[in-house]
């Protein structure tokens, strides 16, 4: 089959979304652009409104485009991958991928641990830990709120560091070097303050990366990293 009959047998809305998939995979159009609109599409294709519909409702829920109410259709953020079985500091993750990092500190405190956090660190419920939450971006975008419980024993001077300008992961490697680390990953929906800094909707869905880390014999860092679920990839390898 020559590529005039191949293309005459493809369906008019698949041509629609590969010529979409195309201005895209070629870097005319970039994440965050706004595409042309359905009318705009409708004449340039000479089609009904019905089947540029149905290319641009099927690329949305591919997550190729993103639909804002009264705003238009826009290119979708590309999913970031995050490493799973390697400890690594998303900072060097977000700049291997040629982007901008950065963090903002919403909470550093020592607190009390509570009756459920106490035997993760195998220590009494009350005994003091320090707390951080800090919400992480690339190029701008919130791609992770990290909730991080701390022992004092490990990492004595947390509170006195400045996570604007290096990452918790950073400061812990350097003054209690990894010695083992569990972790578990579950699929959550977002409680509204979490929504809130990650800039989503509440109760969105988010993939949730719960981790102990381990330092000289004790339990140094109990975290959970929240993701917003249209933006992640975990990856990982064994052997």
């Amino acid at each position: 089959m020559d590529e005039h009959s191949e293309q005459a047998s493809t369906p008019i809305f698949q041509r629609i979304k590969d010529y979409l998939v195309g201005e895209i995979a070629s870097g005319r159009w970039k994440e965050g652009d706004l595409v042309p609109s359905e009318q705009a599409l409708v004449r340039q294709f000479g089609v009904s409104r019905m089947t540029v519909n149905r290319a641009v409702r099927e690329l949305t829920a591919e997550q190729v485009l993103t639909r804002r109410q009264g705003s238009g259709t826009y290119v979708a953020p590309r999913k970031y991958q995050a490493t799973l079985v390697e400890i690594r500091n998303i900072a060097e993750e977000v700049r291997a991928r040629g982007h901008r990092h950065a963090s903002r500190l919403r909470l550093l405190e020592e607190a009390p641990a509570s009756e459920a956090l106490a035997p993760q660190f195998a220590l009494e419920a009350g005994a003091p830990l320090f707390h951080s939450v800090i919400v992480h971006f690339e190029n701008e975008l919130p791609i992770q709120l990290e909730d991080r419980w701390v022992n004092p024993a490990c990492a004595p001077d947390y509170l006195q560091q400045d996570f604007g300008s290096m990452t918790p992961n950073e400061h812990l490697m350097a003054v209690a070097p990894l010695q083992g680390a569990t972790y578990s990953i579950e699929a959550l929906v977002a409680p509204r303050d979490i929504a809130d800094m990650l800039g989503i909707d509440a109760h969105a869905a988010c993939l949730v990366l719960n981790r102990t880390t381990t330092s000289q014999g004790r339990v140094a860092s109990v975290v959970t990293m929240w993701h917003p679920g249209h933006l992640i990839q975990l990856t990982g390898s064994v052997g």
